[in-house]
């Protein structure tokens, strides 16, 4: 199958792919998942042989088969004659048939690797060695081939599982190790069927946990320096014990061979939805119902937030279980069912992992201090609902804040028309901003809507009231101004430097 990359190739610039065998982009960089955390290194065991004869038996190589219409882009144009040429229409009758006639098929090969886990025939791969394949074959390490089907595919996390019949034979499975036990330099193998090669031990040791490169919401890989290469994608990463704490994902190089930085899922992320994936033949995540935002360190002075952690919710699903918890936009969630939410991006994997149904206490920071809310947990849905919106009320004079480089005006009808606002639109709208201002620095445009403001996010209904914010900011003798804006592309906060005045 081949290797997709959607990021354009502009030289110099670092790109990543997943470990299948395949038709790679020429220079694309390959990557595998893997994550951080200090620690000392184990001695070296005498060999890894006798851990690599028992594991081998249980990881199996994929070979996965999907038919693409050729491109028929290089057919020959028909050329240009002059009108009433004698040429002109045994051409166009010759080109006419050609383009009736059926581009072929061709079938395109992919392989990869996986583990059984079930001696019924369940196994465990990457859901991009899979993805979009019309056949699926399994082969043993004895070189049986089997015919594969898919149970299930999560493709936030990158894992599938596959079902084949085993017939009459005995298939090994392996069993899930304690990911987070895992120290920076503890010695890890991987084993799997590196450019369609077949079964292949390497070792290495953990180089680093919780990485993110950006593959997607739940990123929380383990990096490792073991040689991955392409076709590595789905086969287990253990540990010494022979426990699977990863599964090898992708791998960062400039060449698409190994240069030592490969990633994998750690166990503790995969084994939930694997368990999900037997169950359901899909991943059924926690869901909370919020946007949010990193919180930096302008918008933690903006809310008078001790230090810049938690995630910042900018955002409700309309009836959404943090809207029934009675969450607002513009609180700070601190923790979630006990767990500190040191950084905004591990909110969306702490909740995914939590159970459906079940009721958790959330920690939020709000106008000035803690509170804690009970939520109960509903299932993410496939499709984000709409966000609730408020009512507009009327609204009145217009305002000039000099301290932040902005005209504000009430949302009127033409204001509506000519900034194109949704008719439930709320808030203050911006109908200009000075060049070289704090708001053109942030990049505020006109028809940006100002809905909330200050440290304890009072809803905007006048433009005074944004200049009386000012005011107050000044005499608490803080140097910015935390903004709710809603744009085009949704609401986010922006914290404004105030204008010594």
């Amino acid at each position: 199958m081949t290797v997709r990359d959607k990021t354009p190739m502009n030289p110099g610039r670092r790109r990543a792919s997943r470990c299948r065998v395949g038709r790679i982009p020429p220079l694309a960089l390959v990557l595998v998942l893997i994550g951080a955390a200090p620690a000392l290194a184990k001695a070296p065991p005498a060999s890894f042989a006798d851990l690599a004869a028992k594991l081998l038996p249980s990881v199996v190589n994929i070979s996965t088969t999907q038919k693409v219409q050729a491109d028929g882009g290089n057919r020959p144009e028909m050329p240009r004659f002059a009108p009433g040429s004698p040429f002109e229409r045994f051409f166009r009758e010759f080109f006419d048939r050609q383009q009736q006639s059926p581009i072929p098929r061709q079938r395109v090969t992919s392989l990869g690797s996986g583990f059984v886990i079930d001696a019924s025939g369940v196994i465990v791969t990457n859901n991009h060695v899979i993805a979009e394949a019309d056949k699926i074959a399994v082969i043993l390490s004895d070189k049986t081939r089997l015919e594969a089907k898919v149970i299930g595919r999560d493709a936030k996390t990158d894992i599938a599982l596959l079902r084949v019949d085993p017939g009459g034979k005995e298939l090994k499975p392996l069993g899930f190790g304690n990911s987070d036990g895992a120290r920076v330099g503890d010695w890890v193998i991987a084993i799997g069927n590196p450019f369609g090669l077949g079964g292949t031990v390497t070792a290495g040791i953990v180089s680093a946990r919780q990485r993110d490169i950006n593959s997607g919401p739940y990123d929380d890989f383990i990096q490792t320096d073991a040689s991955i290469n392409r076709g590595n994608s789905g086969g287990p990463m253990f540990n010494l014990a022979g426990e699977v704490i990863g599964i090898n994902t992708a791998i960062f190089s400039p060449t698409g061979g190994s240069v030592g930085i490969g990633f994998a899922i750690p166990s503790n992320l995969a084994k939930p939805i694997v368990g999900q994936l037997l169950k359901y033949g899909r991943a059924r995540r926690g869901y909370l119902g919020v946007r949010i935002q990193t919180v930096t360190d302008e918008i933690a002075q903006g809310l008078d937030l001790p230090s810049a952690s938690g995630a910042l919710v900018t955002n409700l699903s309309e009836d959404g279980p943090a809207a029934r918890a009675k969450l607002e936009v513009g609180d700070v969630i601190l923790s979630f069912d006990g767990k500190p939410i040191d950084e905004m991006r591990s909110l969306p994997r702490i909740v995914a992992e939590t159970a459906v149904g079940r009721e958790v206490e959330v920690e939020v920071w709000r106008k000035g201090g803690k509170k804690t809310l009970k939520a109960t947990l509903g299932e993410f849905p496939e499709d984000e609902p709409r966000v609730a919106s408020r009512t507009p009320a009327e609204r009145p004079r217009d305002a000039t804040v000099e301290a932040l480089g902005l005209d504000l005006a009430a949302i009127t009808p033409d204001l509506r028309k000519r900034f194109n606002l949704a008719d439930d639109a709320a808030g203050v709208v911006v109908t200009d901003v000075k060049a070289g201002s704090p708001a053109a620095e942030k990049q505020i445009r006109p028809g940006d809507i100002i809905r909330k403001i200050g440290p304890r996010q009072s809803d905007i209904t006048d433009p005074s009231q944004i200049e009386q914010a000012v005011e107050s900011a000044r005499k608490a003798n803080r140097d910015t101004l935390l903004l709710l804006v809603e744009r085009e592309r949704g609401q986010q906060f922006i914290a404004l430097k105030i204008a010594k005045g």
